[in-house]
């Protein structure tokens, strides 16, 4: 049995809904209801009533459902007190990352810290969008740092976690400057003649921002996907040997725009092939019973007072 079932049917207690659920625990539906079942084939008995809606627990499952809080909560304190000695010799703050954003944004935010806010002992892990998230959620770092757009939002219960905005990052497409100094490939291309496009592997943050800013554009865009990948650093780096169109984070490209070696794909004043987003941090609320470490709420109180002042 593994704990987080526990919590998926906490969740579920709560909320009386597999949809809502399963939003909040980051799974899909399929997913969250073979957790379910996976507990419920631990448990030997049927925990969940399905012939009702909203949803509901039998009598086994209210039992379990006092258990569960009880060994969760136990789990949280043992936590607490293993991450209260570990950070009382470092004080390092932990934080989770998503790949792109490890690349380009976290090493001059850092640098910028130390310069204002002071010293600064830190851990990065970074990880897809997803994994990130679940790192935050498993309790696994202090802080959260991701993109925001309202198209694409990372479902953390507002009750559970709270959120400061850091700065703006702009995705938009760009290409290897030619040796006439314009670039390779521009949008839209032409019908039956569609410029290479390097995209993100499915499921990617940035991929999705990117399909929608494609589905918004005024005009037909014509492309041909012939490489992706789920790292923007690995788009960058096929866009500069001239292979194609990418999609890429302003923070990736601005020292490749300065010495031209990228240029942008886009017609002149064509806004609408680029999207605006947010870069956020996330943390979890502190509680009485596992309060943050000092440094990571010194932290938090610090960038509190310096939300949206440092846009990219």
């Amino acid at each position: 049995m593994e704990t987080k079932w526990l919590e998926d049917f906490v969740s579920l207690a709560e909320t009386r809904s597999f949809s809502r659920s399963a939003q909040l625990r980051h799974v899909t539906q399929p997913a969250f209801s073979r957790r379910i079942q996976a507990l419920e084939a631990w448990a030997g008995t049927d925990l969940v009533d399905r012939s009702s809606y909203p949803t509901r627990l039998t009598a086994a499952g209210n039992t379990l459902y006092d258990q569960a809080l009880e060994v969760l909560q136990a789990l949280q304190n043992t936590r607490a007190m293993l991450r209260a000695h570990t950070s009382a010799g470092t004080d390092m703050i932990e934080f989770a990352v998503p790949h792109t954003l490890a690349f380009t944004f976290f090493p001059a935010w850092v640098s910028a810290l130390r310069a204002d806010f002071g010293p600064l002992k830190s851990r990065l892990i970074a990880l897809n969008v997803h994994d990130a998230v679940m790192r935050l959620v498993e309790g696994g770092c202090d802080l959260l740092i991701s993109y925001h757009h309202p198209s694409q939002p990372l479902q953390l219960d507002p009750d559970r976690y709270e959120m400061v905005t850091l700065g703006q990052e702009v995705l938009a497409p760009y290409a290897k400057a030619g040796a006439d100094g314009q670039p390779l490939f521009c949008l839209p291309g032409r019908p039956g003649e569609p410029l290479p496009y390097l995209g993100y592997a499915p499921g990617a943050y940035l991929g999705r921002v990117t399909e929608l800013i494609l589905k918004q554009a005024g005009t037909a865009i014509h492309l041909d996907r012939v490489y992706e990948t789920d790292m923007a650093e690995g788009l960058k780096a096929m866009a500069l040997e001239g292979h194609g169109v990418a999609f890429l984070p302003y923070s990736a490209v601005k020292k490749e725009l300065r010495s031209r070696k990228l240029l942008s794909a886009a017609p002149p004043d064509a806004q609408d092939l680029q999207m605006v987003m947010e870069v956020r941090a996330y943390r979890e609320k502190p509680s009485r019973k596992e309060p943050a470490k000092g440094l990571a709420q010194s932290l938090w109180t610090y960038l509190q007072t310096r939300a949206g002042q440092n846009p990219i």
